[in-house]
């Protein structure tokens, strides 16, 4: 009897060492599913609310690129300050008008940047709107 009970208790442990690892191992996996489903999640809502800069022809033939960009907000909690990284691939000084519309293409916001910059050079750039404009989800920023 005691042979059996013994065998029985080895028997339970194993057992018991087998399903906690199936469940670390099942549990790892939907942990992984879940981040991976969270990340796509949250890059969907950016795509889908980012706001998109155009630049105008004019520019990119005088050598200026955009890097990456993003919108901050100023002291009152308006999305007014846009955030840009310009780089040159030529010397320029210029002023450089940038114009906020909204997804029905309409503008609302508007402010100009004295840009003087050597061939080569890039740098970011806080462009802040009027207070009054905040700029949404899904606006055009266009560069002239």
């Amino acid at each position: 009897m005691k042979k059996l009970l013994g065998l029985l208790l080895i028997i339970t442990v194993f057992s018991c060492e087998k399903a906690k690892e199936t469940v670390n191992k099942s549990g790892k996996a939907m942990g992984e599913t879940a981040t991976e489903f969270i990340d796509g999640v949250a890059e969907g809502v950016d795509g889908t609310l980012d706001s998109k800069i155009i630049l105008s022809d004019s520019l990119k033939e005088k050598g200026i690129n955009i890097g990456k960009y993003r919108i901050e907000k100023d002291s009152v909690g308006n999305n007014n300050m846009l955030v840009i990284y310009i780089i040159t691939e030529k010397d320029f000084n210029d002023v450089l008008t940038f114009k906020v519309f909204d997804k029905k293409n309409i503008e609302y916001g508007r402010q100009t940047l004295e840009l003087n910059s050597k061939e080569g050079k890039a740098a970011y750039y806080d462009v802040t709107f009027d207070k009054r404009t905040d700029i949404e989800s899904k606006s055009i920023i266009k560069v002239d």
